[in-house]
């Protein structure tokens, strides 16, 4: 981790600064810190131009330049001969915690730059590495002067390495694979011990868990792989994840060792040790939040380099006193320390830059992760031992009170004749509080049906009144017309009692002006409105009573053959006054075969759901769109039909999707239902080996989808009632 390689860095780091040469560059790859001439500007102002008049550059004589914990802006200089065929090599500066630095390459008088800046996103890269890689284009046999600019933000290494095309994909490949199986140790160890800590409830293995996945990230971040895979739109995060990565995963190393090695009991100094290692990690974090970066990296340096030192401790003492799961966490965390010295060792530049070096940390982590594992199931095959001895001493016991025992038993048995005595008189009172219960169960059930056939009634009265009232109302205007015609009818009879011509003729005109002023052409006009209108009212009625026919169906004791899209026809009319003019009817009713079934019962299905829909559509209005209800009917397959029944109103959320099937429960206001219609709906469909499927969302409406057997074997009917 790296709070654990800045501290120890930081004791045995030192650096020495003398003129380089030229990069001659031939293949494969090649660290040039010994062929670097670097200059550190303090001030963070000096232009490129400004650093080209610089004579205060001085060169390198280390592979891998480490400048330590800096907020300076560093200049390095160098030049590069292509001593191979391919004028394509890279650059690359092998430190992922450097997020921004600028490449510029002079060419004569010409001078190029190209930038990273820590605010830029990943896929702001050029090339798409965990490293900044710089793509060089220098003609076989030439060469090329170049500066890099390098803004520091805490410590600042540069391992800067040449490698040709081939090198670099193969290095590119060798860290992808590395990194993956690191990942993949890390996320099998957390889910195995996350599962064994849901099984056994053992709080080491939760902080063992959050110990092992805050080391990972914590391992992802420092190699960059975090910021390629992970959050790769987050730069601003990316600089400083490592910090509270690193604190967490020092925090939770904390709590499992006092857990894991039971520190309470085992030695209660070692809880302060690790409190105050807990307030170290805990103050990286805050640092960083008040402003203060460096001093929160410096701190991670400090918590880490405590944190090694009071855990080693800790893990040396109980060993000594030959405490088991010391010592296989003390082995553990002596390879994590092994694998952390080395990675030192290399940034220092006493082992060589190679694979090997370059991932000692990874390979020192994965071994630490899983020796913990071993020892945290060390621990359960400990418990589980000592249980085992528990059980043998109580079953001794057990043994040595046998006795005792059967001497109560004739004491307990007096009391059991007793308590069961005790128990029939409660079940009878049980059985009578049930049986109440049932009452009024039943009760329920007729005050439901009463209030259906109330809203049955209800509904055929307001249909049937209108079209009654419009015939009613055009008795009157229909007579008043009648009697109009009738007069001028009588006037033509009184022509036969006349006997002149000029006598004919002026009984004409006198005709003539009686239909003048009675307006015949708009008695016979008004006469045929009339007559339509009462027609109209006539097939109204006659088409709900036809209706209120196929509704109220009564043959539930047998099967059926019945047409559903007429029940559904019937029901809707029935339903009508309701919806009125608020609610829009959208009907698609395919072209499906009758189906056996109590038809009774299946239009109760339709009522019951119809009157929620509307129910909710009138309770719950909005402004921005019209109330609707859709039902639609198709042939699923040659064997099924299925009915959609579908609102846009306010829709369920899961909780009460979960539970609108149960008795009794309802959403509506007091008064407004007893909750038992969607409960007898689902008994209904049920019998009918049938399936309804509710498809609802919060805000988007609510679907009732119902499934229908066109088939069925002939069964007696059913009490949906129960």
């Amino acid at each position: 981790m790296r709070f654990f390689t800045r501290f120890f860095t930081i004791l045995i780091f030192s650096i020495q600064l003398v003129y380089g040469k030229p990069v001659e560059f031939h293949d494969g790859s090649m660290i040039i810190g010994k062929q670097l001439e670097i200059y550190e500007d303090r001030t963070n102002k000096l232009s490129f131009e400004e650093v080209r008049k610089e004579k205060g550059f001085v060169q390198s004589t280390d592979d891998t330049p480490n400048m330590g914990l800096s907020q300076s802006t560093f200049w390095v200089r160098f030049s590069i001969v292509n001593k191979t065929r391919r004028p394509a090599l890279f650059l690359e500066l092998a430190h992922p915690l450097i997020h921004t630095c600028e490449l510029f390459e002079i060419t004569g008088s010409h001078v190029k730059s190209e930038k990273y800046l820590e605010t830029d996103d990943f896929d702001d890269r050029i090339i798409k590495h965990q490293n900044l890689v710089f793509n060089l284009n220098i003609t076989p046999g030439d060469h090329k002067d170049y500066y890099l600019r390098v803004k520091g933000y805490n410590q600042v290494i540069l391992p800067l390495i040449i490698r040709d095309q081939e090198n670099f994909f193969e290095s590119a490949q060798i860290g992808e694979t590395i990194n993956g199986i690191f990942a993949g140790i890390i996320i099998v160890m957390v889910l195995y011990n996350m599962f064994i800590y849901f099984s056994t409830g053992d709080k080491s293995y939760l902080f063992y868990v959050l110990y092992v996945f805050f080391v990972g990230l914590a391992q992802t971040a420092l190699s960059g792989y975090g910021f390629k895979y992970m959050w790769p739109f987050a730069p601003g995060f990316n600089s400083v994840a490592t910090i509270y990565f690193s604190g967490l995963a020092g925090i939770f190393a904390m709590l499992f060792v006092k857990n894991f090695l039971q520190l309470d009991e085992k030695w209660p100094p070692g809880i302060m040790i690790l409190n105050v290692i807990i307030i170290l990690y805990s103050s990286t974090g805050i640092l960083n939040l008040l402003g203060f970066e460096l001093l929160s990296f410096r701190a991670v340096d400090v918590s880490g380099g405590i944190g090694a030192i009071g855990l080693f401790i800790i893990g040396l003492k109980l060993s000594k006193e030959n405490y088991r799961p010391a010592k296989l966490f003390l082995t553990a965390w002596t390879i994590f320390l092994i694998g952390l010295f080395l990675l030192v060792l290399r940034n220092i530049n006493i082992l060589p830059y190679n694979v090997f070096t370059t991932y000692t940390m990874q390979f020192g982590s994965i071994a630490e992760v899983v020796l913990l594992s071993i020892a945290l199931a060390d621990k359960i095959n400990i418990f589980k031992r000592d249980r085992e001895e528990s059980q043998a001493q109580a079953l001794r016991i057990s043994l040595e009170n046998e006795k005792i025992i059967m001497e109560q038993n004739s004491f307990l048995e007096k009391s059991v004749n007793e308590r069961t005595a005790e128990l029939q008189f409660a079940n009878t009172e049980l059985n009578v509080t049930l049986n109440k219960l049932k009452d009024t169960q039943t009760q329920l059930l007729d005050s439901e049906k009463m209030a259906s056939l109330g809203q049955l009634t209800a509904g055929i009265a307001h249909e049937i009144n209108n079209p009654i009232n419009f015939v009613s109302s055009n008795i009157r205007p229909l007579r008043r017309d009648i009697d109009d015609v009738l007069e001028i009818l009588d006037s033509y009879n009184d022509i036969e009692t006349i006997d002149s011509i000029e006598g004919i003729q002026g009984k004409i005109r006198e005709i003539d002006k009686l239909k003048e002023e009675l307006d015949l052409d708009y008695i016979k006009t008004e006469l045929g409105t009339l007559l339509k209108g009462m027609e109209d009212g006539a097939s109204r009625t006659v088409e709900i009573v036809k209706g209120l026919k196929i509704f109220s169906r009564v043959d539930e004791s047998d099967l059926n053959v019945v047409n559903i899209n007429e029940g559904i026809e019937s029901t809707l009319i029935i339903l009508n006054y309701q919806m009125g003019n608020s609610i829009r009817l959208v009907k698609e009713l395919g072209n499906i075969p009758s189906i056996e079934c109590f038809a009774g019962k299946i239009n109760q299905v339709f009522m019951n759901i119809l009157n929620n829909s509307i129910y909710a559509l009138l309770k719950h209005r909005t402004g921005d769109k019209t109330p609707t209800i859709w039902v639609k009917s198709w042939l699923r397959d040659p064997d099924n039909i299925s009915i959609s029944i579908k609102d846009n109103g306010p829709g369920m959320t899961p909780e009460i999707r979960a539970k609108i099937f149960e008795p009794f429960f309802t959403t509506k206001q007091v008064g407004d239902g007893t909750g038992l219609g969607l409960s007898i709906v689902f008994k209904i469909i049920e019998v009918h080996s049938g399936n309804i499927q509710v498809n609802t969302e919060v805000g988007q409406g609510t679907e009732f989808l119902i499934t229908l057997p066109v088939k069925q074997k002939p069964r007696p009917i059913q009490d949906f009632n129960e």
